[in-house]
């Protein structure tokens, strides 16, 4: 690390490259929730990546220093298949923001875009980790305990048993060093809560974390998701995705059919009134936006895919969550944790890199409940 990247404390000064082009809403709110960021963060670098003539209408006369732009004319469309297009349009943003990395011109990537074409895109571009096999996107679920971390919900299906350990050393690390979360909990979700239960790969899973230095409690059952079972939860990307869209479509339905009751005359109004401050303290504590977003996990850098419907304020967040990151060098304590347990290995290259061409278009979308985006 060169002076340039130490703040006068002498701590990481993080440079976060955010894919503006990649969004639901545009730029507008990428570079808007980006910049406002920086105005209260003076000791991080933002490096904004896309088509600087879309990009410069949204920066005030007012835009801190430490905010700049490198060029990227093209972009990933939600429509588009993810691999397929990273390969195609080398200048996308997304491949910027990866190239930006592996230069160590930027330390972390966030993106509202393409989930398919990010994950691709940090395979090919920055190669996994020594000792990973798959990477994995994790995310924070809402509770009535407090969140917890899922993963995986979408980077690689068909997973091994020794893919969902390595699932669990990574998300249990992550858990604690940028979470905060001392000494995390590591659960495998399966079909029962005995051991033995469950698939082959979560029967091996189980027999790998038995014997390692975590604290693995065993499996746990869907029932008991939403009541924060352990800090870390871990299943196959098929398995998470549809547990994740199921939480947020759960959420959605409750708050709606609250709605409805509530405005259903002539006792929910009234009912309302008195409820208010106690619905006001839910929907604060499944605030989502606070959470972030999805970090990669498994490949070498640091990277964030966030919501493609967040707006400013969620940018913001999730900036703030991948500045987190790269200070606590996330993939160094990766690639350490893994070599310790006997996962190393020289597979960290981007040999016969699988790339998630089925799970593309397949992206998190914002509800109370979900944490992670698009």
């Amino acid at each position: 690390m060169d002076a340039a990247q130490l703040t006068a404390g002498g701590q990481m000064r993080p440079r976060i490259a955010v894919d503006a082009m990649g969004s639901d809403h545009g730029p507008e709110e990428l570079v808007r929730g980006a910049v406002d960021w920086a105005v209260l963060h003076p000791d991080a670098d933002i490096i904004l990546v896309g088509d600087e003539p879309r990009l410069r209408p949204f920066l005030a006369d007012g835009t801190p220093d430490h905010v700049s732009i490198v060029q990227a004319a093209e972009s990933v469309g939600m429509e588009e298949q993810g691999a397929s297009a990273i390969r195609r349009k080398r200048d996308a943003s997304i491949n910027v923001c990866m190239r930006l990395v592996r230069e160590g011109r930027a330390d972390a990537v966030v993106s509202a875009g393409h989930t398919g074409a990010g994950v691709a895109s940090a395979i090919v571009h920055l190669g996994r980790l020594p000792g990973v096999d798959r990477p994995a996107l994790a995310i924070q679920l809402v509770t009535d305990h407090g969140p917890f971390m899922l993963l995986d919900i979408g980077a690689t299906t068909d997973s091994t048993g020794r893919n969902l350990a390595q699932y669990a050393h990574m998300g249990a690390l992550y858990s604690e060093t940028v979470l905060g979360v001392p000494e995390p909990t590591v659960a495998l979700l399966s079909i029962g809560e005995e051991g033995g239960k469950g698939e082959v790969r979560v029967q091996q899973a189980s027999a790998l974390l038995g014997d390692s230095k975590l604290r693995f409690i065993g499996n746990v059952e869907g029932r008991d998701l939403p009541h924060h079972p352990a800090d870390v939860v871990v299943c196959d990307a098929s398995v998470g995705n549809v547990v994740m869209k199921f939480f947020e479509g759960l959420s959605s339905a409750l708050f709606g059919m609250l709605e409805t009751e509530f405005r259903r005359p002539p006792w929910g109004p009234i009912g309302y009134f008195f409820m208010r401050p106690g619905i006001r303290r839910i929907r604060r504590r499944l605030d989502y936006e606070r959470l972030g977003g999805a970090p990669l996990l498994g490949v070498k850098g640091t990277v964030l895919i966030t919501h493609g419907r967040a707006r400013r304020r969620m940018i913001g967040f999730a900036v703030d969550v991948g500045a987190a990151a790269a200070r606590a060098r996330i993939p160094d304590r990766i690639a350490a944790a893994l070599a310790e347990v006997g996962h190393g290995g020289d597979n960290g290259g981007n040999d016969a890199v699988h790339l998630p061409e089925a799970n593309a278009k397949e992206a998190p979308r914002a509800a109370p409940g979900a944490g992670a985006g698009s």
